[in-house]
């Protein structure tokens, strides 16, 4: 399952179909392809992640009570979106800080 970060910061007052323009519009993606989309606010103390499971969207929203979340950044200039991996995804949203690292390819066993 794909995993996609807005890279701009959204006024988190949207609901689903807000949302899944801004993932149409914004993200060129389509909002029914079960792919999780994660959109934080300007203080990044917020995170709405929307995702569609076949039958309707889900919607998930977190907001902390103290400290910020480490939204990761996009790593080409003027990039709309990040993709991550779901490890990543539970560490952002425990807030556990990400640094740039980068992933060694893997064997494959025979």
């Amino acid at each position: 399952m794909a995993i996609y970060v807005a890279t701009e910061r959204l006024d988190l007052r949207r609901s689903f179909d807000g949302l899944a323009g801004v993932v149409r519009e914004v993200l060129r993606e389509d909002p029914l392809s079960g792919a999780l989309f994660m959109f934080f606010n300007k203080a990044a103390d917020r995170v709405k992640i929307l995702w569609w499971d076949r039958s309707g969207y889900c919607l998930l929203y977190k907001r902390l009570e103290r400290g910020t979340f480490r939204v990761p950044h996009a790593r080409e200039p003027g990039a709309k979106r990040v993709t991550i991996e779901a490890a990543e995804l539970g560490k952002i949203l425990e807030g556990i800080t990400l640094p740039p690292s980068k992933q060694r390819a893997r064997a494959m066993a025979a």
